[in-house]
């Protein structure tokens, strides 16, 4: 047994021994340069050079397949998805470390400032009052169909919101409570919720934006409403047109420019781009989800302000838009230059 013992411990050593002379051979065949062989008639060919004298140096014609295994270039395939020729895709973790970071942490900071921070302009100072009471005499602001674009815009606009928000959000706080498997079908739904809900809402900016572009040009009034930032310091409301200056803002930046980032970002996320020819790759896919959550943050915050004033946050200006008539008191407090031009 002994001697059966020594013989396999032998050959395990003989084994090893030479694994390693092969393992050395090839560490010094990497280190040193390949001599070439000499010809077999003994003489020496001279090699090729280049113009400015220096040794020519073949290279592989393909770079080995590990080189650019971390990186993003598109290989050849022969399918028509193109997506399959990319072995590892650098550029998502990239979309992962920024949609859970720098979205979905800054984004939900932005939301909570302005929500509290309107909770607090409410418990602080209340509802903006009229200074003067109620005539009773009507002014018309709104027709139906303005009316009926607007409620169309909100209507899809709180649809996205919410949507959005669970699709960011939701499984930090509604799949611990609903389950794995109830909020996956919760999520099916609100996905084509905010799908179908999207080019409903880009139809609506658009016809707003025709109805009130010219209404929002800056004007007279526009200035003294900076100054006085809408009438927070002074006390009285700054004489505006048929919008102020702080509604202006709003129609321009927060409805026209990131209404229509958000619209354009998403119609990208839905593969519906009209009238482009787009490539819908796993990096373009990323850039749009980037840019529309960014926007759809900063318009959901700005959206937050609009409400408020609309609703609960100044008395009367509900009224505009739920019956299409204004008080005339309520039109000359804040849109006197504008009251002034229909009263005459």
């Amino acid at each position: 047994m002994n001697r059966s013992f020594s013989s396999v411990s032998r050959s395990w050593a003989l084994a090893l021994g030479v694994s390693l002379s092969l393992l050395s051979g090839v560490c010094l065949a990497e280190r040193a340069p390949m001599q070439p062989l000499p010809s077999p008639s003994g003489i020496d060919f001279p090699k090729s050079a280049n113009a400015d004298g220096t040794q020519a140096q073949s290279q592989p014609a393909n770079p080995p397949i590990w080189n650019s295994a971390n990186s993003d270039p598109y290989n050849f395939v022969s399918i028509p998805d193109k997506e399959a020729s990319v072995l590892i895709q650098r550029a998502g973790e990239q979309w992962r470390l920024i949609r859970n970071g720098v979205i979905t942490v800054y984004g939900a900071w932005i939301l909570a400032i302005a929500f509290f921070g309107i909770a607090a302009l409410f418990i602080i100072k209340g509802p903006i009052k009229l200074h003067a009471p109620l005539s009773g005499q009507k002014v018309k602001r709104f027709n139906g169909f303005e009316r009926f674009t607007h409620w169309v815009m909100a209507a899809s606009f709180i649809g996205l919101a919410f949507t959005g928000l669970l699709i960011l959000y939701g499984k930090y706080f509604a799949m611990p409570l609903m389950g794995g498997v109830a909020y996956g079908s919760f999520l099916m739904v609100c996905k084509n919720i905010h799908n179908y809900s999207g080019p409903l809402f880009t139809l609506s900016v658009v016809i707003f934006f025709l109805l009130f572009a010219t209404r929002n040009i800056p004007g007279q009034g526009d200035l003294t409403w900076i100054k006085s930032f809408g009438g927070m310091f002074g006390g009285k409301h700054p004489p505006a047109g048929f919008f102020n200056f702080g509604e202006k803002i709003w129609f321009w930046f927060g409805m026209t420019f990131l209404g229509l980032i958000i619209s354009g970002s998403g119609f990208v996320l839905d593969m519906i781009v009209p009238f482009m020819q787009v490539e819908y790759l796993r990096g373009t896919m990323q850039l749009a989800n980037i840019v529309h959550s960014s926007a759809s943050i900063l318009m959901t915050a700005m959206a937050m302000g609009h409400i408020y004033i609309g609703s609960i946050g100044m008395q009367g200006s509900s009224d505009g838009m739920m019956t299409g008539y204004v008080d005339a008191t309520w039109a000359k407090e804040h849109h006197e230059i504008w009251y002034n031009k229909i009263n005459k």
